[in-house]
């Protein structure tokens, strides 16, 4: 097993050194980018991957170390039946940084990642140093009296339907994404195309995307749970940031986390700060230039604040 090293004086980064790591009764697939002092943990979305992380890694040029895992049920980590939700990913996450010997560090999460910052700071308070939560981590902006299943047939439907497809090429599979609203032709670039071409996996002409389709639909679930949810945010006790996507799934839609959103969280959490990132969507705040590079200033910026604290 690779083991990525506590510090790494390195100023450029180039490429990430990839591994496999412990996680709880799995192995987990991860990313890591060299960079000064103890690294960050980066958590991604619901059928993403580690390379969710590629924009703000590079833009972190060194200031900060940067290790990303894949999810169990995605990437290249390993599938099991189960069992999957916030808490066993929570439980994933603490094996890998006990498994690296990482102590309390800044967890970063987008989406459902958010969710699962939340879960390893409630089950494991002694390894988080503080929270960025990006665009997630409470109730989302969904159709009212939306339920899990509900979200599934309709949010999220397409994509459900997706992971069944096979692909010819990853540049069938980038054409695919290209043509559609969430990636504008102004964030389109090397970032969003190495993270499509690792999000899909086999043997050509039979590609298919690599999460799995039943650990997407029960970690929705999880999404939905609006008392735990609460809960984990009420026990935190680190500083918390949430960064914003001006817009949703696409520029044209609101964003998923409202003002009056923003607002109960600020009850649940006091002194959580929060920031929207203009012209971004749910997935541009992560591969995009305008987000990843704020994102990662964001983060070296609060990395410092989390130390200073602890």
């Amino acid at each position: 097993m690779s083991r990525a090293p506590r510090q790494q004086p390195a100023l450029k980064v180039t490429r990430e050194a990839r591994g496999r790591v412990s996680g709880d009764g799995i192995e987990l697939s991860y990313g890591y980018w060299p960079g000064r002092g103890a690294p960050v943990v980066a958590l991604h979305g619901l059928t993403a991957s580690y390379l969710n992380f590629i924009g703000i890694a590079e833009r972190l040029a060194g200031r900060r170390p940067l290790l990303a895992l894949d999810l169990r049920g995605r990437g290249d980590s390993d599938k099991p039946d189960g069992p999957y939700g916030l808490e066993q990913h929570a439980r994933d996450v603490a094996a890998a940084m006990r498994a690296f010997d990482i102590g309390p560090s800044l967890i970063v999460g987008h989406s459902m990642g958010a969710f699962i910052a939340t879960a390893l700071a409630a089950q494991h308070p002694e390894l988080v140093a503080g929270l960025i939560l990006i665009d997630g981590g409470y109730l989302l902006a969904m159709p009212v009296e939306a339920d899990a299943e509900q979200v599934l047939d309709s949010v999220l439907a397409q994509r459900i339907e997706q992971l069944q497809e096979t692909y010819p090429s990853r540049e069938v599979y980038r054409e695919f994404w290209r043509a559609r609203p969430n990636f504008p032709p102004a964030d389109w670039g090397p970032w969003t195309e190495a993270f499509l071409d690792y999000e899909v996996g086999g043997e050509a002409p039979e590609l298919r995307p690599k999460a799995a389709e039943a650990a997407v639909r029960f970690d929705v679930a999880e999404s939905f749970k609006a008392a735990e949810i609460t809960a984990r945010l009420e026990t935190l006790r680190v500083p918390v940031m949430l960064l914003r996507a001006a817009r949703g799934f696409a520029l044209d839609r609101p964003p998923l986390i409202p003002d009056s959103a923003v607002e109960q969280m600020q009850t649940l959490i006091p002194g959580m700060q929060s920031e929207t990132i203009p012209d971004t969507t749910h997935y541009t705040i992560v591969l995009g230039e305008r987000g990843a590079s704020r994102v990662a200033d964001v983060i070296a910026q609060f990395t410092e604040r989390c130390e200073s604290e602890n």
